[in-house]
């Protein structure tokens, strides 16, 4: 195979899960597929939600003398969602990220 026609291709870990609640990845060559360019949307929208999860969590754990069991609970469980969502999103890009050349830094 010509070089100039190879192309390399990378593992995407998407921003949803598979079937059976494992993680699901896109095989891309980079390019701006329609897949990829929705799983960017999501990412983004998960961390928006988590920048408003956590707003709203910040407000009530500061009010903490009303709460109850049952509403810290409730903000937990929801802190625990955003965060599990944007170490995903880190995941993700991270692994897209180019590594360093040799001799930089």
């Amino acid at each position: 195979m010509n070089p100039q026609q190879q192309t390399s291709t990378h593992l995407r870990l998407l921003p949803w899960p598979g079937p059976e609640g494992k993680p699901a990845h896109l095989v891309t060559d980079g390019t701006a597929t329609p897949l990829a360019l929705l799983a960017d949307d999501v990412e983004e929208q998960q961390i928006e939600a988590a920048a408003v999860v956590l707003g709203l969590a910040r407000a009530m754990v500061e009010e903490a003398a009303g709460l109850t069991t049952g509403e810290l609970r409730f903000v937990c469980r929801r802190l625990c969602e955003s965060l599990t969502d944007v170490l995903n999103v880190a995941e993700s890009r991270g692994r897209r990220v180019p590594a360093y050349a040799p001799g930089a830094g």
